[in-house]
Parts: C-alpha cells; sequence; structure tokens
C-alpha cells in the first residue's frame, strides 16, 4: 500500500512563518479537525497515512512536504530556506530512512519540497526566497544518477512553485502562469485557474482522487468540463499560514 506521510498541526501554528500573506488568526481546533478531515481523505484514497506528532516548537512542522523530495529510488532531505523551520527535517529523515536511500542538501544550498514539481523524470525547481541557485544545483546532483532532469523555474508573487501550479497528470498542469515563468514548462498542457481565485493552483492528486480547496468553487468547475473529478476538502486555516494541499504529505510508493 502507498504511503502518505503527514505530521500533526503544531499549537503553536499561529507563529507560522509568512512571506506574501499578512497575518491573520488562525483557529486552531479548526485546523486540527481540518487535518482529521484532510487525513481522512488520504485514507479514502487507499493510502496509508503516517500520522506523526506535532512538535510547538515549530509552528510550521505540519507542512512536511518541504522538508523533503521522494522518488521512487531515493529521498533527498531538504535544507530549509526559512531558519526556523530547519529542526523539523530530523524526524522526517528518520522516518523516511525507514524506506528510502537518504541524500541530504547543506547549507549554504537552500531546497524546499514546495518547490519541486515532478512531472515524470522532470523535476521542475522554483528560484525562490526559499530556495536558491546553489539548492537547485544540489537537487540535480542528487537525483541525475537515477536519470532525473532538473528545471529550474522563475517564480514571483507566491511562496513556492506548487503555490502556483501542480500537477494533474503526466502531461497537465493546474496554473495560474501569472505567478511563474510559464516558458519553462512548455509542451505541457495547462488548466489554468479562475481569475477571480489566483491562489487555487494547488491541488493535490492521489491515485484516482484529486483533492482540491472547498473555498475555490469557480476553479473546481474548470477542472469538471476539463473531465477531472474534484474531491473537495476545506484547508482554510492553513491557507491563512500561506499553506495548501501538497503542504500537508509527503507521498511514497511502497
Amino acid at each position: 500500500m502507498d504511503i502518505a506521510i503527514t505530521r500533526e498541526p503544531s499549537p503553536s501554528l499561529a507563529r507560522c512563518e509568512l512571506t506574501h500573506l499578512a497575518r491573520e488568526p488562525i483557529d486552531y481546533a479548526a485546523a486540527v479537525a481540518q487535518h482529521q478531515a484532510y487525513c481522512a481523505a488520504l485514507v479514502a484514497a487507499g493510502l496509508n497515512v503516517i500520522r506523526l506528532p506535532a512538535d510547538s516548537a515549530y509552528p510550521d512542522c505540519c507542512f512536511v512536504e518541504d522538508t523533503a523530495v521522494v522518488l521512487d529510488e531515493v529521498a533527498v532531505i531538504a535544507s530549509l530556506g526559512a531558519a526556523s523551520r530547519r529542526g523539523e527535517t530530523a524526524l522526517i529523515a528518520h522516518t523516511l530512512g525507514r524506506y528510502r536511500p537518504l541524500v541530504h542538501i547543506e547549507l549554504p544550498a537552500t531546497l524546499e519540497g514546495g518547490d519541486v514539481l515532478q512531472v515524470g523524470r522532470r523535476l521542475f525547481v522554483g528560484r525562490t526566497a526559499r530556495t536558491n541557485d546553489a539548492g537547485i544545483a544540489a537537487l540535480a546532483a542528487a537525483v541525475g544518477p537515477w536519470g532525473y532532469e532538473v528545471v529550474p523555474v522563475a517564480v514571483a508573487g507566491c511562496l513556492h512553485l506548487k503555490s502556483a501550479v501542480t500537477a494533474l497528470d503526466a502531461q497537465t498542469l493546474l496554473a495560474n502562469p501569472a505567478l511563474f515563468e510559464r516558458a519553462a514548462v512548455a509542451g505541457l498542457r495547462i488548466v489554468e485557474v479562475a481569475p477571480e481565485e489566483p491562489g487555487a493552483a494547488n491541488v493535490l492528486r492521489v491515485r484516482s482522487s484529486l483533492l482540491a480547496h472547498s473555498g475555490f468553487p469557480r476553479t473546481a468547475e474548470r477542472l469538471a468540463a476539463a473531465g477531472y473529478a474534484v474531491t473537495p476538502i476545506d484547508i482554510s486555516e492553513f491557507l491563512k499560514a500561506e499553506a495548501a494541499l501538497t503542504c500537508k504529505c509527503l507521498l511514497l510508493k511502497q
């Protein structure tokens, strides 16, 4: 059975890192309930969900996607661009080490998994405030032996590349083209988010399920028109933390 690694929301979630958003109050009880529903959706999609404990020292610890890049052959442990988050990787590395050989990216290189979009054997990597050129080069060196191509992508106006674009399938992306270098993904089909929902590009493909935030109905209509069946899920409290659907799990095949 395929695995989703998750981590419970920290009681200190309201002190999360923010880059592009103004701070809003986060209802922790609501966030916990939304996380429960998220994990239940992963189980319903047929995944074995590993739920790691929260740590109040790390407000962002539930956003496990940023801590690693997991491929079939290897797991690359990230060097997080946000200094306050660097302690999050120890537990993730310990957990992933049961399933994959590990490669660690080291400072001054920085790389966060939210900037890495896998489409087949290509890894599109956002160049952002959290992922630098040295981090992109380090990832290319780490995954090169397995035949992966790393493609740098300029990103502007959002936290991570996957805030702007995610994969619907091996040939199709959901994207807000205003936020990233569209030429970098030439040759792939793009479904654009609804103009009134600029933050809707982050969806999570899990086997035959496509999870999307329930607060973006116009984009869901576009996905349905393109032939995709959407499972709506509310992650509104996590949007306040500049997070989205892919942020809250690491997916791996056994």
